[in-house]
C-alpha cells in the first residue's frame, strides 16, 4: 500500500505547488481531455452507428427481398413437372434464336453448350432465366471474358436430372 503512495508523491508535491488559478486551469484541462477522450471512444462511434443504422436497414432489407424472391423462384422450379429432352432442346432453341448471330448452341445428350460472341450482360442474364425455366436447364461450365462489347466464350447446361 505504500507503493502507490509513494509513487503519487512527486505529484502530490507538484499539485500543492500550483498556485489556485493554475489548480483551477490544470483540471479544467483535465476534464476537458477527458470529455473529449469519451467523446472520441464511447459517444461517436455509437452516434456514427446510429446515424448509419437505417441505411444499413434498407440494404439489409432489399437484399433479404431479393433472397427471399430467389428462393420462391428455386421453389417454383423444383415444383415445376419435368420437360421432355424434346422440349428442353425446343427451349433451348428458342432463347438462343433471340441472342440472335451472336450466338450458337450445341446439343450433346442431356448438355448443351452455348458459344457467345460479344453478347452484352442483360441479354444473357434473360436467356440464362428463359432456359432455368423453360428448358429446366442449370449452367454445369463457363468459360466467359468480357470485353466492351459484351461477354465471350462458353457455357455449358445440364438439361433435366443431369449433374
Amino acid at each position: 500500500m505504500g507503493a502507490p503512495r509513494s509513487a503519487l508523491a512527486p505529484m502530490q508535491a507538484w499539485w500543492r505547488g500550483l498556485a489556485r488559478r493554475e489548480q483551477t486551469l490544470v483540471a479544467v484541462a483535465s476534464a476537458l481531455i477527458g470529455v473529449a477522450l469519451l467523446w472520441a471512444v464511447a459517444v461517436q462511434p455509437a452516434w456514427r452507428t446510429l446515424a448509419r443504422a437505417p441505411a444499413e436497414i434498407d440494404r439489409l432489407d432489399a437484399q433479404l427481398q431479393a433472397m427471399q424472391r430467389l428462393a420462391a423462384e428455386a421453389a417454383e422450379l423444383r415444383a415445376a413437372p419435368p420437360v421432355t429432352p424434346d422440349q428442353a432442346a425446343a427451349a433451348l432453341r428458342a432463347a438462343t434464336t433471340r441472342l440472335g448471330d451472336k450466338a450458337q448452341l450445341s446439343l450433346q445428350g442431356e448438355r448443351a453448350t452455348l458459344t457467345l460472341t460479344g453478347v452484352g450482360t442483360g441479354a444473357l442474364r434473360d436467356w440464362l432465366a428463359e432456359v432455368r425455366a423453360g428448358a429446366r436447364a442449370r449452367p454445369v461450365d463457363a468459360n466467359l471474358s468480357r470485353a466492351a462489347q459484351g461477354y465471350s466464350g462458353t457455357l455449358s447446361v445440364a438439361i433435366g436430372g443431369a449433374p
